[in-house]
């Protein structure tokens, strides 16, 4: 059982200063909300995403992930990739990669195809890794929360720690 769910801080969290947001404030089960800044995913000079229209998922001793809608990614670059997880909370994912013979063959987004309530509202919306692609929230290069599994997107407005790093596994 979890001994935090955004209730109340652990000792050794970071103080969010001003216009920050500590991950251990977020609630567990993770909070979905709406969000209208900028996002733009990209390879290089490929456009793969860009939207107003996301939402974040917020949860306890995680950075942000944000969730694209299809009518703004570029879905003829991806392609499905081998493979699923399933999120406790919003059920079994879909993993994409870059369509075409030069891409590199790993995941570098995800997808809910039916999530489990009360995340319907990403259905079939994209979230993408930030380490394996540039994803930038209103101009900023966001950096990839550590491992290879985890997704969350850390701006300048996120403090931690956070899990992914060594020393976490047990959160």
């Amino acid at each position: 059982m979890w001994t935090y769910t955004g209730h109340q801080r652990p000792p050794f969290a970071a103080t969010p200063g001003l216009g920050q947001e500590s991950v251990w404030d977020y609630p567990r089960p993770p909070k979905l909300v709406a969000d209208h800044r900028r996002i733009v995913v990209r390879r290089g000079d490929l456009l793969i995403a860009d939207s107003r229209e996301t939402y974040r998922i917020l949860e306890t001793a995680g950075p942000p992930t944000f969730y694209i809608p299809p009518g703004d990614v570029h879905v003829e670059l991806l392609q499905s990739f081998p493979g699923r997880s399933i999120c406790e909370w919003k059920g079994a994912a879909k993993y994409w990669m870059l369509a075409g013979p030069s891409s590199a063959r790993e995941a570098i987004g995800w997808s809910y195809p039916s999530p489990q309530a009360p995340y319907g509202a990403i259905a079939n919306y994209f979230s993408f890794y930030p380490g394996r692609l540039e994803c930038y929230v209103d101009g900023e290069r966001v950096r990839p929360q550590s491992g290879y599994f985890y997704g969350g997107w850390i701006t300048d407005e996120i403090v931690g720690p956070w899990k992914g790093e060594p020393g976490t596994e047990g959160w």
